[in-house]
């Protein structure tokens, strides 16, 4: 599995888990040398990707920094090396989509803070929605069906704004906290769980993906969040997601599906 990660995606001297992790998670695949995981460098999300899904007013707040409350509206500030950043991460995420797509195998990207992201501004520590435009990517490439799979912690609603009225991309949502919190609807389909029954949660959720064999790529956005010790409720721990994660991809590998994969 190739997994994708350059170092341009910590580039940003704003200081948050979001712009960190991927830097010690790259470390540690390093360090234990996995049979068959190889770290990739992707390239960069080009601005007509990003203009696919954001606003040219806020790309730009994000290149200058001004306005101020724009360029810093993902709630972790700004700095002159964040759109280098986040281009360089958004790249990892459609790389890493449109490999699962076209070759028909799993693949990574150690990219975060994605799928809170409008079109108009960044909220809730995520900057750019990364998901979106590898969904796009994927239709561009020819995917007729692409499956968004949203397991973090908190709900997708910047996601569930982005695909509304794009035909063939659709989302499933499985929360613990309100937070961005949206009507669900057939396309972006979201329960928030109180965690007592998160597996059964997951799995009637995954239950409701009609014909999963004509989804052409899940794009999962695999969050660690809702475990108790990380801002989650009290049932879920490592167990718990450890469960989790097989499930999504016995389901996925039942159906034929490739997987992209992201730290969320």
């Amino acid at each position: 599995m190739k997994i994708r990660y350059r170092p341009a995606y910590n580039a940003t001297s704003v200081a948050y888990d979001t712009t960190r992790k991927a830097k010690a998670m790259a470390a540690v695949i390093r360090a234990r040398q996995i049979d068959g995981v190889e770290l990739v460098s992707p390239k960069l999300a080009t601005i007509e990707e990003l203009l696919a899904v954001h606003l040219r007013e806020y790309l730009k707040a994000l290149r200058d920094g001004s306005p101020e409350s724009l360029a810093s509206s993902n709630g972790i500030g700004w700095d002159e090396y964040l759109l280098a950043a986040v281009r360089a991460s958004t790249g990892g995420v459609r790389d890493a989509v449109l490999e699962a797509f076209l070759n028909r195998v799993h693949s990574g990207s150690l990219s975060s803070g994605l799928h809170h992201a409008r079109a108009d501004r960044g909220a809730g520590y995520c900057t750019l929605n990364g998901l979106v435009v590898g969904a796009f990517a994927a239709k561009g490439a020819g995917a007729k069906r692409v499956l968004i799979v949203d397991f973090d912690a908190h709900c997708g609603g910047g996601t569930a704004s982005l695909i509304e009225g794009h035909d063939g991309i659709e989302q499933i949502d499985v929360s613990v906290s309100p937070y961005d919190q949206y009507p669900s609807r057939p396309t972006a389909r979201l329960v928030v769980s109180d965690g007592r029954d998160y597996l059964g949660d997951i799995e009637r959720m995954l239950a409701t993906v009609e014909s999963p064999r004509t989804v052409n790529v899940v794009i999962y956005n695999a969050g660690m969040d809702p475990h108790h010790a990380a801002g989650g409720v009290g049932p879920i721990d490592a167990e718990v997601l450890r469960a989790r994660e097989a499930m999504v991809f016995e389901w996925a590998n039942s159906h034929g599906l490739p997987v992209a994969w992201v730290l969320a």
